[in-house]
């Protein structure tokens, strides 16, 4: 299987009418208690263990150094530590807070959404990991301690223009929890990333102390390897703002880097209460290539 092979396979298993009728059964289903909602959700991705993850172009990624990694522990689910990294090939490493900016549709959802994250090494795998401290959105989402959530950002930005402008902006109605950004991307120019941070850190994400559950709660993207090669490194001359806000304060102490993929991205996402583990970035594309789309199971769909 190539990457053209694996796109068209994860958009197949995308129907937008069946994502519209997901958003109406939410709001019934966010009337009840969480644990029942729990329940509900394990019982279907039982047999559909995998969610189909369309990032659409111009995903933009924020990088805040965090200058005393001492600060970001407490925040650190167990069997995790804060570690350092570069975001390129052969950067200086550093301690890292990330806020992404994107557009998605999945299965089951389909809207903004803007994560923060911090870089951390799972001390049981050593693997390099996302660890989310937080997310919102303009449309529905599902965690195991929230359960499944209604939007919490309304009218997103989250665009580009004919000038070559990125503009994002998001906030929550109480304007807490926050990210905007605007930046040219005209100077912007493609670079190698740091395979261990983009490739083995999402194939293995936990949800931070305040996001999720102190276990960690881990998941995983399956993708091609090549979908992480490469994006552009935005001037940060040409960046005009970049500053976000969440649960555990402010990130925009100090804006170090600004990162954005002009490509759509195709991944399947392990359903709530489902966990694989890749050790490699060769495990990753063994399992990519083996993926067999005809015979996944959707939350929306029997089988396909």
């Amino acid at each position: 299987m190539n990457v053209n092979q694996y796109a068209k396979g994860v958009e197949r298993l995308v129907d937008p009418m069946a994502v519209g009728k997901t958003h109406y059964l939410q709001t019934q289903l966010a009337k009840m208690p969480v644990w029942l909602q729990r329940k509900i959700i394990k019982s279907a991705t039982k047999k559909a263990n995998k969610m189909p993850f369309v990032v659409e172009p111009y995903c933009t990624f924020m990088f805040f150094e965090i200058l005393d990694p001492k600060q970001i522990e407490k925040y650190m689910p167990e069997g995790f530590m804060p570690a350092r990294t570069g975001i390129f090939e052969a950067d200086k490493e550093k301690y890292y807070g990330i806020v992404s900016m994107f557009r998605i549709h999945t299965s089951v959802f389909w809207g903004a959404r803007a994560e923060y994250y911090l870089v951390a090494e799972n001390t049981k795998t050593g693997l390099l990991s996302w660890v989310m401290m937080d997310y919102i959105s303009d449309t529905i989402s599902y965690d195991e301690k929230h359960g499944l959530k209604s939007p919490d950002v309304n009218r997103a930005v989250m665009t580009t223009t004919c000038e070559g402008e990125f503009i994002g902006e998001m906030y929550t109605s109480d304007r807490k929890k926050y990210v905007e950004c605007e930046a040219s991307l005209r100077k912007a120019k493609m670079k190698p990333l740091n395979q261990r941070l983009w490739i083995e850190g999402n194939t293995s994400i936990a949800y931070g102390r305040l996001a999720g559950e102190a276990d960690g709660d881990l998941f995983s993207l399956t993708f091609m390897p090549e979908e992480m090669a490469e994006a552009l490194e935005v001037p940060m001359t040409d960046v005009v703002i970049a500053k976000a806000g969440t649960s555990i304060g402010k990130f925009d102490a100090k804006i170090d880097r600004v990162v954005s993929f002009p490509y759509a991205q195709h991944m399947l996402c392990d359903a709530p209460g489902n966990q694989t583990h890749y050790g490699s970035e060769k495990a990753l594309r063994v399992a990519a290539e083996a993926i067999r789309f005809d015979k996944i199971t959707t939350l929306n769909k029997k089988s396909h």
